[in-house]
C-alpha cells in the first residue's frame, strides 16, 4: 500500500473493539517500527511511547473517567476503553532542553521540532494501524490526566504526554468524509 493510499485508508474510528484482526505482538512490532523510522530534526529522538494493553488499557481509561469526576460521560470513556489498546504518545524534555543547551542558536525551535516529530509519529502509527485492518482515533485528554498517566505507568518526570490513541478492531465504518475544495488549502505557484 502506498502512502496516499494508506492515508485515503486512515480514518478516526471510534467504534472498535478488543478483537484485534492481527496478534499483539504485530501491533507492538509495528508500533516499535514507526517509532524507529520517523524523522526527529537534528535525530533527536525526542519522542516516547507506550502501549497499554490488556488489564492496563482498561485501568488507563477508568483513570480518564475518574480524573474528570464525571464531567467526561461513562458512555465517551466506554468507548475508548472497549478498545484493545492505547497508544500514548510523549515527547522527551531533557531530550529537547540537552540540544538547546547544545545549540543556543536554534533553542526556540527545539520544542516546535519535537512538536512536528511527534505529529509525524502519531499519524505514521495511525496509518500503520489501519493498514493492519485496525480502526484508531486520537483524543486529548492532557494536560488534565498527565499526574494520573504519570503515576498508573511509573512514567518519567521528563516526559510530556502529547496525545493518547485508543485502537482495536473495527466494529462500524465511519461515514462518508466531506468533499472539499482542496484549493483553498494548496496554492500552487510558478
Amino acid at each position: 500500500m502506498g502512502v496516499i493510499e494508506s492515508l485515503q485508508k486512515r480514518r478516526t474510528y471510534y467504534q472498535i473493539d478488543k478483537k484485534l484482526p492481527v496478534s499483539e505482538e504485530k501491533v507492538v512490532e509495528t508500533i516499535q517500527e514507526a517509532v524507529k523510522l520517523v524523522p526527529d530534526a537534528f535525530n533527536m529522538k525526542s519522542q516516547r511511547v507506550i502501549v497499554a494493553l490488556g488489564e492496563k488499557q482498561n485501568q488507563l481509561w477508568d483513570t480518564v473517567y475518574d480524573v474528570f469526576g464525571g464531567k467526561v460521560s461513562r458512555e465517551k470513556i466506554d468507548g475508548f476503553r472497549a478498545g484493545a489498546g492505547t497508544v500514548l504518545y510523549f515527547t522527551d524534555e531533557s531530550v529537547v532542553k540537552t540540544l538547546q543547551e547544545k545549540f543556543p542558536l536554534y533553542a526556540a525551535n527545539f520544542p516546535v521540532w519535537a512538536q512536528q516529530s511527534n505529529g509525524m509519529l502519531q499519524i505514521s502509527i495511525w496509518s500503520a494501524l489501519r493498514e493492519l485492518e485496525i480502526g484508531a482515533n486520537l483524543q486529548h485528554y492532557n494536560p488534565v490526566i498527565n499526574e494520573a498517566v504519570r503515576k498508573l505507568f511509573d512514567v518519567p518526570e521528563d516526559w510530556k504526554l502529547i496525545a493518547q490513541m485508543p485502537f482495536g478492531g473495527i466494529v462500524e465504518e465511519p461515514g462518508k468524509k466531506d468533499d472539499e475544495e482542496i484549493g483553498r488549502r494548496v496554492r500552487i505557484v510558478r
